[in-house]
């Protein structure tokens, strides 16, 4: 009885790239405390806590993040204040207002997004102060 989903929920979920399994705060919620989850989240209420899964998180117009936030991948259109830690790709999207240092595999940054903090771009094929690949020190080591 409360598992049957209509087609236009289903619909809902499809197009804003939600699966079955997904975790919805709304606007005009607020939570106090960390969050951790293995499923997508998305975000319209208010978190105050930091928050780990490793999924998806997108955060929509009226979401307001109050710490921390580490994810697979990341869509923003609301405001974060905290540190953000993405392994592929972060989108900062529309009027987002992200206060905060991101580290992220791939980024990217809508002109009208506002961003305050430092970036660093975690590769696979990332440099060190020598100038060489990681990738090249480690087929060096190899041979020594």
């Amino acid at each position: 009885m409360f598992n049957a989903k209509s087609k236009s929920d289903m619909s809902y979920e499809k197009s804003n790239g939600l699966n079955g399994g997904a975790t919805l705060i709304s606007a005009g919620t607020t939570l106090k405390g960390d969050i951790n989850s293995s499923n997508d989240l998305r975000i319209d209420g208010t978190i105050v806590g930091n928050i780990r899964t490793t999924s998806k998180i997108i955060i929509g117009n009226s979401g307001v993040i109050e710490g921390d936030i580490e994810c697979n991948q990341a869509d923003i259109t609301g405001k974060v204040n905290g540190n953000i830690k993405v392994k592929d790709l972060l989108q900062l999207k529309g009027e987002c207002n992200i206060t905060g240092n991101v580290q992220a595999g791939k980024l990217q940054v809508e002109p009208t997004a506002t961003f305050n903090g430092q970036c660093h771009m975690a590769g696979v094929s990332s440099t060190n102060t020598s100038g060489k690949k990681t990738a090249e020190l480690e087929k060096e080591a190899e041979l020594n």
